[in-house]
């Protein structure tokens, strides 16, 4: 686990390039190199900037590391209901 946590940072700090959150450019790539086996859509820019909307809390067109962790909590939670088979009944 160790080294998932690892590269979740080492992926986010990575794709900031030195800043402290993501813009719409990198929060694309990072989503399509990273994430495109196991989510849908990352191939489309506006699926892909929707999502970006969705995760940008406080509405200043970034993505901070907390907001993230949001995505990455999200997939996490749907890949293991997907390989359980069960979902999350407060999310029902």
């Amino acid at each position: 686990m160790e080294s998932a946590i690892k590269t979740v940072v080492q992926q986010f700090l990575s794709s900031a390039r030195g800043k402290e959150n993501l813009g719409a450019k990198n929060f694309q790539k990072l989503v399509q190199s990273q994430l495109g086996n196991i989510m849908s859509d990352t191939d489309s820019s506006s699926a892909v900037k929707d999502m970006m909307r969705g995760l940008d809390d406080n509405q200043d067109g970034k993505v901070s590391f907390q907001e993230y962790l949001n995505l990455v909590g999200y997939v996490a939670n749907a890949w293991s209901e997907r390989k359980t088979g069960t979902q999350n009944s407060a999310a029902n």
